[in-house]
């Protein structure tokens, strides 16, 4: 069954004799009610994940993805003829089986695999920051503070060594300080500063900086009508896997803000995928939480749907597994206490059909099956349905070096964010107030500050958020005044759910 007019094509659902019964689909209208696909390892989740990829890409929705091991990027590549892929389209009367290719823009935080993906400290916010460090109730009550001074003083924060900068700058003055924002512990800033060079190690510098992703840059849809498929190579970032987390998390919430609200459109406007989902919650506090589950509840206006993929079901909060309609369940192991209760609560979250027992196919599903149930009608469940998964078009398996480098040079983007901007911003303003206060005949200099040591007036606007990509250097220069002047309600606006001051 080829894909229908405002519908994906997922599979074809068996009855318990084995027999073929229906065709099931995903219907785009109920796209960004988001959805979940588990299973065990080697069970098709990321063949599922390719080709429901591929049918929002056909039907004009832009995609964003990771590729955890590079098998995903072979959606980018024509779809090759094998004997099994042959097999499964005739099995669910998938004719014509046709091959095919996507558009696909390669990103990477390291700029080693696509093109290089930042943001600023600013935009990442202290809460999305202090996870990121693993920071303790107090050390993110220094964050907090930091950025209170940052946007009180419009000092740009975009970068590690600008956030270095201010934190040196506040244990130097941590008395005086204290006085106005709060206790500043000096053990704290230095807490905070060894959990940067931590992060330095890990390669996080290469996330922070200009020019910063424009989202708008990964809602693209391509000359022939498909929607552009961004592609984050996650390889080498699954090493820290916070870093990944931190990273998704933060692109949810800018898409969050940036987004107009556009109800229940007839398709998504973005379809966000987000793999290895546990590395999102693991030991993740309360509050960090309670934002993921309201961004995910307020995002669906946004016309955004986010599709979790993991292994266990478990892995999501309750609160969060309530907010997901499309649901494709592969194969579980049921070994250890754990398992089985994870089966259990797969099972639950199905509308029942009465043909079977889902925990006990749940157990028994085969390579490229699973239970499947989408939302239909006014948006209800469909009744959970054993489904063969179709094969998807494009290759199964990674693209070659040269394919992904000749799909990076013929980029949309190629040479937008490759070169890095660093323009005047916390660093290089604290650096020269401090050259200039150890300078004798400048000891009396006022410049309109009024931090300890700088003295002068209190109505210098703050900084703003920096977080578009500025497509030259000589753009980037003559809008530096621009971009850092804002008022501190602004600054809290554009942090958002996820990024707002903790008070």
């Amino acid at each position: 069954m080829p894909q229908q007019d405002g519908q994906i094509f997922v599979g074809a659902s068996r009855n318990p004799d084995e027999s073929i019964n229906k065709d099931e689909f995903l219907t785009l209208k109920f796209g960004n009610r988001h959805g979940l696909v588990t299973g065990a390892t080697g069970t098709g989740k990321t063949v599922t994940l390719q080709v429901l990829a591929e049918g929002f890409s056909k039907a004009g929705v832009p995609v964003f993805c990771a590729d955890i091991k590079g098998d995903l990027s072979g959606i980018a590549a024509k779809g090759e003829p094998k004997d099994f892929l042959l097999k499964r389209a005739e099995e669910i009367g998938l004719s014509p089986y046709e091959f095919d290719q996507f558009p696909v823009i390669f990103w990477d935080l390291y700029g080693e695999k696509g093109h290089r993906v930042r943001t600023t400290i600013a935009e990442m916010g202290p809460l999305l920051l202090a996870r990121l460090m693993d920071a303790s109730e107090a050390q993110e009550g220094v964050l907090n503070i930091a950025f209170k001074i940052a946007d009180e003083n419009g000092l740009a924060l975009l970068d590690l060594k600008d956030l270095q900068a201010l934190l040196n700058y506040m244990g130097e003055n941590a008395s005086e300080l204290s006085s106005k924002y709060g206790l500043i512990s000096k053990s704290s800033v230095g807490s905070i500063q060894r959990a940067m060079l931590v992060l330095e190690q890990q390669g996080a510098e290469n996330f922070f900086g200009e020019p910063a992703l424009k989202i708008s840059d990964i809602m693209r849809v391509s000359n022939d009508g498909y929607g552009q498929v961004s592609v984050l190579a996650a390889d080498k970032l699954m090493m820290n896997p916070r870093l990944y987390a931190t990273f998704l998390l933060w692109l949810l919430s800018e898409l969050f803000e940036e987004l107009p609200e556009v109800g229940d459109p007839e398709k998504p406007k973005l379809v966000f995928f987000f793999d290895e989902a546990h590395l999102l919650f693991n030991d993740a506090p309360k509050v960090l939480i309670e934002r993921v589950e309201q961004v995910v509840r307020l995002i669906r206006s946004k016309g955004v749907g986010v599709y979790f993929v993991t292994q266990n079901p478990l892995d999501v909060p309750e609160t969060v597994l309530a907010q997901l309609g499309n649901r494709v369940q592969h194969a579980l192991r049921a070994y250890t206490p754990r398992e089985q209760k994870a089966v259990q609560t797969a099972a639950s979250t199905f509308r029942p059909n009465p043909a079977f027992d889902c925990a006990e196919v749940i157990t028994t599903l085969g390579t490229g099956e699973a239970l499947v149930s989408m939302l239909e009608g006014k948006g209800a469940p469909s009744i959970v349905e054993r489904t063969l998964i179709r094969p998807p078009s494009g290759r199964i398996g990674p693209v070659t070096d040269s394919e992904r480098q000749a799909i990076i040079n013929g980029s949309p983007v190629a040479g937008v964010y490759d070169q890095t901007i660093d323009r005047e911003s916390a660093y290089e303003i604290l650096t020269e107030r401090a050259r200039k206060a150890a300078a004798p005949q400048n000891e009396s200099a006022g410049d309109g500050w009024t931090l300890p040591g700088f003295g002068g007036d209190s109505s210098k606007p703050t900084g703003r958020r920096s977080g578009y990509q500025r497509e030259t250097i000589l753009e980037a220069t003559m809008k530096s005044m621009a971009r850092t002047v804002a008022t501190q309600v602004g600054r809290a606006l554009v942090r958002g759910i996820l990024g707002s001051l903790k008070r």
